[in-house]
């Protein structure tokens, strides 16, 4: 369903130059940036700076060029490439502007390679459709380019012989596109539904049965159910009623299955459909809650000896808050800080939300919670903070101070362990 409309900006071309590749070096290049003037007169260190960002900024633009005429390249790797460039550079920086008259080339360009390419290239063109209506944000321009590519994504996910790389990957980009750009809650509905078919597939039968799938299937479920309890987020209080009534019962089955990433996916939103419940009736308690309550506790305190130590220590995690969160109505707030701000994860509802953006926008999420109205937007942080150069050297604090700072952390980490480990007592049989 679609967010606040992002504010149009006008587009600046260039000069073709010939393009090099993509690196590290030009992610770090300042692509929209907003300064004061405080004085007429500017020094020529300050003219050379200017020139210098400038130069760097064209070069930077001039790359994205290369990498969208890449996109139609004979050639499946330099395709791949450039689906990866572009990818790379969406995720770090924003681009409204250069990408507005862009957008349906781009468009093009991932449909295209979603519908002839193969593996690699369609996980990457269903990414960078993502990374594209991020960008845009919510409005008419991101509508076009969902319109284009939504039907395509379908085919692709309910196509039994397609890559089942690239079936996860679609499952994925239309929960999160639809998400950005759907602006009709009936054809919100009708994805659901979609991703509906594909992970009730793994529910137990009514005789406690389930059909075994492979790895990489139950793969696919999990992404269709992750993408499905993202779309939940944004629904009226009417359909999470009708969700808890054919869901509720049954999600609890997905508990059981082999797969670690599942059985997170399917804790976590059995811990998304209690919140939304109790939103609509603080009260709320299902009747097989005492069950439920069982087999979550079990989780949190696995220790079956054929299952992976990294994967118990994941599963263990996660399932201690989502026992809380079935049993308390509790939620273990995370604090993300960017810039000079802050942002609290105070429910599950925003951690859905910010988990699938972050999986599209990775390292560069921060700067997108800075500078994205869209994102901050979804996240209610108002318009973007501008904090003056001067500002921001003001509040770094030294290496040593760091240090001192670190060290402390780690004494008082270290002492609430300690107090922990004290508490534990080995209960035998006398």
């Amino acid at each position: 369903m679609k967010m606040p409309r992002s504010k149009k900006r006008s587009n600046r071309g260039g000069q073709q130059r010939a393009v090099q590749p993509f690196s590290d070096e030009d992610a770090s290049i300042e692509t929209l940036s907003r300064c004061s003037s405080f004085s007429d007169t500017n020094s020529v260190a300050e003219e050379a700076g200017e020139v210098s960002e400038d130069v760097a900024q064209e070069d930077f633009q001039f790359k994205l060029k290369g990498f969208i005429d890449s996109t139609v390249d004979k050639s499946a790797k330099t395709r791949q490439s450039a689906l990866d460039g572009l990818k790379t550079a969406m995720a770090t920086k924003l681009l409204y502007e250069f990408i507005l008259d862009r957008r349906m080339t781009v468009t093009d360009s991932i449909e295209r390679c979603l519908k002839k390419g193969k593996g690699e290239e369609q996980r990457a063109a269903a990414s960078l459709a993502c990374l594209l209506c991020i960008q845009l944000g919510s409005g008419i321009e991101s509508e076009e380019v969902f319109k284009t590519l939504k039907p395509v994504f379908k085919t692709i996910l309910n196509d039994g012989a397609a890559n089942i790389q690239a079936r996860q990957a679609c499952a994925t980009s239309l929960g999160v596109c639809s998400l950005v750009a759907e602006d009709d809650i009936l054809d919100v509905y009708a994805t659901m539904e979609c991703f509906e078919s594909l992970f009730s597939r793994s529910y137990a039968k009514a005789d406690g049965s389930r059909a075994a799938f492979g790895p990489q299937t139950t793969v696919l479920h999990t992404h269709a159910l992750l993408a499905w309890a993202l779309l939940l987020t944004i629904c009226p209080a009417s359909e999470v009623q009708n969700v808890l009534r054919k869901h509720l019962p049954r999600m609890p089955s997905l508990l059981e299955s082999e797969d670690v990433n599942m059985r997170i996916a399917a804790g976590e939103t059995i811990a998304l459909l209690f919140e939304l419940a109790r939103d609509l009736d603080p009260d709320f308690e299902p009747e097989e809650l005492e069950p439920l309550c069982g087999k979550l506790n079990a989780l949190a305190t696995d220790c079956n000896k054929h299952r992976a130590k990294n994967d118990k220590r994941k599963q263990r995690s996660v399932f201690r808050d989502v026992l809380r969160a079935v049993e308390e109505g509790d939620f273990q707030t995370e604090t993300i800080r960017f810039g000079t701000e802050r942002m609290d994860i105070d429910c599950w509802v925003r951690k859905r939300m910010y988990d699938a953006f972050r999986e599209f926008v990775g390292s560069g999420m921060n700067y997108h919670l800075q500078a994205n109205e869209f994102i901050r937007d979804v996240f209610e942080l108002g318009p973007p903070v501008m904090v003056d150069s001067a500002t921001l050297k003001a509040m770094k604090i030294s290496r040593f101070e760091r240090h001192l700072y670190n060290a402390a952390a780690f004494k008082a980490r270290t002492k609430a362990r300690s107090k922990v480990r004290d508490k534990r007592v080995d209960v035998g049989e006398f």
